[in-house]
């Protein structure tokens, strides 16, 4: 449980204009939808997808590195890595059953196969959005644990996109769809106070200094 009284004294120390609108922005996050990337070559892929989802409100992203190890390049993801989850992990066996667990339906993006159109998509059902490798795609393994598949339709010669592109056209799509139903998309009132005082601390350089001199202050009352 947040303590309320912590984070509206670390919250004070917040021009007005910055705290409203951390929770203006906390109020369009979902974590119905999420995102995984799995062992994506080029790192400017994947940081550009961990923009897209900041920018269309998906506060959960999944990094499979279990061939290419990532570090986030800052200039593509614009100060993104800060305000959206990034989890980690050393197999793509182990991010699948993490997604299952938390009751994600595994969605493989792939333009083969018996995909569905995008247009075609469930946005009521809880999803994990699995992006592969730029030239191979996704391993069998994605595939053959998906729940779906999906993929973008095409009219030109060309017959893929960018990671990135395909990444971003989907989550606007689904992430627009979702918010013109009944689902109950949004953050719930606790992670909305766990988030607040996170990104409270990310703008506060001397947080730790202040947190200390409340737990100070409230100890001699």
């Amino acid at each position: 449980m947040i303590d309320i009284k912590l984070l509206e004294y670390i919250e004070s120390f917040l021009t007005p204009r910055r705290a409203g609108l951390n929770k203006k922005i906390l109020d369009e996050r979902t974590n119905h939808f999420t995102v995984a990337v799995e062992d994506v070559y080029q790192l400017h892929n994947t940081s550009a997808v961990i923009r897209s989802c900041d920018v269309f409100g998906v506060q959960n992203v999944h990094v499979i590195e279990e061939v290419n190890v990532k570090r986030i390049d800052r200039e593509i993801a614009m100060g993104a890595q800060k305000w959206v989850d990034i989890n980690r992990y050393g197999s793509t066996k182990e991010c699948i059953c993490a997604l299952k667990e938390k009751g994600y339906q595994i969605v493989a993006t792939t333009p083969h196969d018996d995909s569905i159109v995008l247009k075609d998509v469930d946005v009521s059902k809880p999803a994990a959005f699995f992006f592969g490798r730029e030239q191979k795609g996704l391993s069998d393994l994605v595939l053959e644990n998906a729940d779906s598949k999906l993929h973008i339709p095409m009219v030109g010669f060309t017959e893929s996109l960018n990671i990135s592109v395909s990444a971003a056209i989907i989550l606007q799509h689904v992430t627009s769809k979702l918010r013109d139903t009944g689902v109950a998309w949004q953050l719930s009132d606790e992670e909305k106070l766990e988030k607040r005082l996170e990104w409270a601390k990310k703008v506060i350089k001397s947080h730790e200094q202040i947190i200390a001199r409340y737990y100070e202050n409230d100890e001699d009352k």
